[in-house]
């Protein structure tokens, strides 16, 4: 029982090793290219195979040599519909005579690969093959092959067609030959997000006036960029107009920035600058960076309570007094935001308002070490040197006393 249960488990292994082995793609028969060329005795001819769709990774090409009348057995693409990805195919011989045609003729032709039209037409005119991908030397009546992007310098991510030369070994007689190539499409590939594509998009992405403010924006416009490839093709996404595309970034960029915790340290960093720009008395960069907390709604009650500190000191009171109120209405128990109320109702003129507010709570602490009363001589001090001035600092330091 043991064994039996020791070769099931090997079974399901190599069944599930094989599944996640399989390439994402397909065979794409309806790019495949077929064709019937006849070469006459002695001469050379280049034949170019059709497009290949964005995306070809791979393919696989046969060439077989018919004799008058014969006809093909079956083609590459009935072949290759019960092989589910390129890794099916044995690398070799093996793998050569299981794609290889049953049927052929007697004559043998060479052949050679080329990667551009220009080099063919020197192979068409000199039979020169050094500068081919592939060159078959020896003559052959059929033969077959895998290329893959990593194997072979004949396939690369822009090859969009290849170049097929044959040579006829036939002195006498003209030779009928058979073509056959189908190429293998990756998936995603398919959507013409190369490597460079999308090295563009992040890049483009950094440049952006948040990613800038962000110590390390690489998993931000990563997101950003997995988002777009989602959505879009490259070739959809290239089509849009810029301020389709600027919203695309903006869009995406929102549901990043959360999604990816950069939020929170973002505008950490900023309650961390402008806590600075408040000790150094750079009021005014204190206020815009806590408007821009404020503004991207990401405030806390006390970043409502430094914001109108900073307009205090800056002599906006009305705007202190609207500011607070806000803080106020996400936790009416911080203390830090009554204060600065009540400094600033003082300061507006609105003594009865503000005397309300520091009466109440002269008897508790504003932080765990520091006392209501002590933080507003401490601010009192703030506003002299900040030139602010109010004959009813004296009667509130009586107050609560």
């Amino acid at each position: 029982m043991k064994l039996k249960k020791i070769i099931f488990l090997l079974l399901i292994s190599i069944f599930y090793q094989s599944i996640f082995a399989q390439k994402s793609g397909y065979w794409d028969k309806e790019r495949a290219t077929y064709k019937e060329i006849v070469v006459t005795a002695r001469d050379r001819i280049v034949v170019e195979t059709d497009d290949f769709p964005t995306g070809t990774t791979e393919l696989i090409y046969r060439i077989t040599l018919l004799d008058n009348n014969q006809q093909m057995a079956s083609s590459l693409v009935s072949v290759l519909k019960s092989i589910p990805d390129p890794t099916g195919i044995s690398q070799g011989s093996a793998g050569a005579v299981f794609l290889l045609s049953k049927i052929s003729g007697d004559d043998k032709c060479k052949y050679a690969i080329f990667s551009t039209n220009e080099l063919a037409k020197a192979y068409s005119s000199k039979g020169e093959t050094t500068n081919a991908c592939l060159a078959q030397n020896v003559a052959l009546s059929k033969d077959a092959k895998r290329l893959s992007i990593d194997k072979s310098s004949c396939i690369k991510t822009n090859t969009t067609k290849l170049y097929f030369g044959f040579e006829s070994s036939n002195w006498f007689m003209k030779q009928k030959i058979v073509l056959e190539v189908v190429p293998w499409v990756d998936t995603k590939l398919s959507r013409g997000w190369t490597l460079e594509n999308r090295k563009n998009i992040i890049s483009q992405c950094k440049t952006s006036a948040l990613a800038r403010k962000m110590e390390n924006s690489d998993d931000f416009c990563v997101c950003i960029g997995e988002k777009i490839q989602k959505q879009y093709s490259f070739q959809e996404f290239q089509k849009l107009l810029a301020m389709e595309q600027a919203k695309a970034y903006k869009d995406f960029g929102a549901s990043c920035f959360e999604e990816t915790g950069i939020a929170n340290t973002v505008f950490n960093d900023l309650r961390a600058k402008a806590a600075n720009d408040l000790k150094k008395g750079d009021y005014s960069s204190a206020i815009k960076n806590y408007n821009e907390i404020v503004n991207q709604q990401k405030a806390t009650a006390l970043d409502y309570s430094n914001l109108g500190y900073g307009y205090l000191l800056t002599k906006q009171y009305g705007k202190a007094i609207k500011t607070l109120k806000e803080g106020e209405k996400l936790d009416d128990t911080e203390l830090l935001v009554k204060l600065n109320l009540a400094h600033a109702y003082l300061l507006n003129g609105e003594y009865s308002k503000a005397k309300t507010i520091y009466k109440e709570y002269q008897n508790q602490n504003v932080t765990d070490s520091l006392s209501w009363v002590q933080k507003i001589k401490d601010d009192y001090q703030t506003f002299a040197k900040a030139g602010i001035q109010s004959e009813d600092f004296e009667k509130v330091l009586k107050l609560v006393k």
